[in-house]
Parts: C-alpha cells; structure tokens; sequence
C-alpha cells in the first residue's frame, strides 16, 4: 500500500469525511484490521480563510507548496488537496513535487464522463464557481458544460458555506435554498450536479436531489485509495 499524502483543515469537517472515507474503504477491499496508510497535514482554517478573502492568493500557495514538499519528504507518495478551492493552486503545488498531486475535478470528470453526462450544474464558494481554474479545466479538458446558479445562488451558496458548513452548522432551510438551486440548474439542462465543496456533501445527500449528485469529497477520498492500493 503506497502512503496518501493529505492536506487538510480547509475545513477540518471535510478533511475528517476524508480520513473517515479513505479507511472504511480501505478496510472494505483489504478487509481484516486493514486502514490507510496516510499523513495528514492540518491546516488552521482562520488562516487560510483570510488569505482567502483578502484576495493572498500567493501567500496561500507559498504555504501549500512548503507543506507539499514535508509530506513528500516523509514519505507520501501522492498528494491529496481536501478541498475544491485551493486547487486554484493545485498546479504551482504539483510543479513543486516530485510525486502526483490527485485533482479532485479530474476525478470528478472522469466519472461524469463514464456516466455519459454533457451538462452538469457546479455549486461550490465563489471562487470555485466564478473563476477559471475549476470550471475551466472541466471545459478544457473533459469538454464538459457547465451551469452555475445566478447571481444570487452564488452569493447564497457561498454564505452557507463560510457561515455553516464549515463550522459544522447543518439548517434544514439552508438545504431547502440548495435543494431550490439545483433544482433550476436542472430546468437549465444539467443532467447532473457537482457538490465542488467538500463540506456540501454535509449538507446535500444523493436523495436529496432532483438529479445525480457528484460528491467530490467521496469522489476524490476514493480516488486517493484506487492509487494506493493500484
């Protein structure tokens, strides 16, 4: 089994479902007392938050680089970013390493791909939603279409997940608006909707929604065992 080089903490909710994901999965094809071989890295969310928000984007690559670079240095054998947003980096973070860094949007991708999906919908915060390092790559690359909420749901996704999601606040209305959201996307033509935030699928569960639902937390905390255990 090769080691699953984890950052996390961005937040830790979501880095917990993927340390909870990747063992029960390993546990599932190995069987016995079987769990992931792993490390970890944490990050103080407050931090990366307000790099975030004040537009430090360098400053935040700087960190995930060094971090990288540890991890590789005590022996991961690839690297897993816990979360869609800071893989606006994930490229500057894979140029410094000399193992592979496991995208969560081609992850993602490949498994809209395999289920024949053209249109999907997107929620995740602003960045992931508005900028081109997410979205784009899944034009790009997997010429994919991709539909986002207006103006509003945007503003509205984004609020649940800094003010909620990532403090562990789970509201029934909050899942009603989302529910909403994607709702019109599928009047729009998505066929299909990725949670691109790793603590949506806190919030949004398959059965929730009025069409299929690509949960990047599952989705890449399984692709990191399909590496470690291929």
């Amino acid at each position: 089994m090769k080691t699953i080089g984890l950052i996390g903490g961005m937040s830790w909710e979501s880095s917990a479902e993927y340390y909870r994901l990747i063992n029960e999965e390993v546990k599932a094809r190995l069987g016995g007392l079987h769990s992931a071989d792993c490390l970890m890295y944490s990050f103080d969310f407050a931090e990366i938050e307000t790099l975030q928000m004040q537009g430090r984007w360098d400053t935040a690559e700087k960190r995930l680089i060094d971090i990288a670079q540890r991890l590789e240095s005590a022996g991961a054998a690839c690297i897993v970013i816990c979360t869609n947003t800071m893989h606006k980096m994930a490229d500057a973070v894979q140029e410094a390493i000399t193992i592979p860094l496991l995208h969560i949007a081609d992850s993602t991708a490949y498994l809209i791909k395999e289920q024949k999906m053209e249109r999907v919908g997107l929620l995740g915060t602003v960045f992931t939603m508005e900028e081109p390092f997410y979205k784009g790559r899944l034009v790009g690359r997997f010429g994919l279409q991709v539909i986002s909420p207006d103006a509003n749901g945007r503003a509205l996704v984004n609020r649940v997940i800094y003010e909620e999601l990532v403090k562990g606040i789970i509201r029934p209305e909050s899942r009603d608006a989302y529910v909403r959201i994607i709702r019109d996307m599928a009047n729009r033509g998505a066929q299909g909707v990725i949670l691109g935030c790793t603590e949506i699928g806190l919030l949004i569960r398959p059965e929730d929604s009025p069409i299929p639902v690509f949960d990047t937390t599952y989705i890449h905390a399984l692709a990191a065992v399909d590496f470690a255990l291929a």
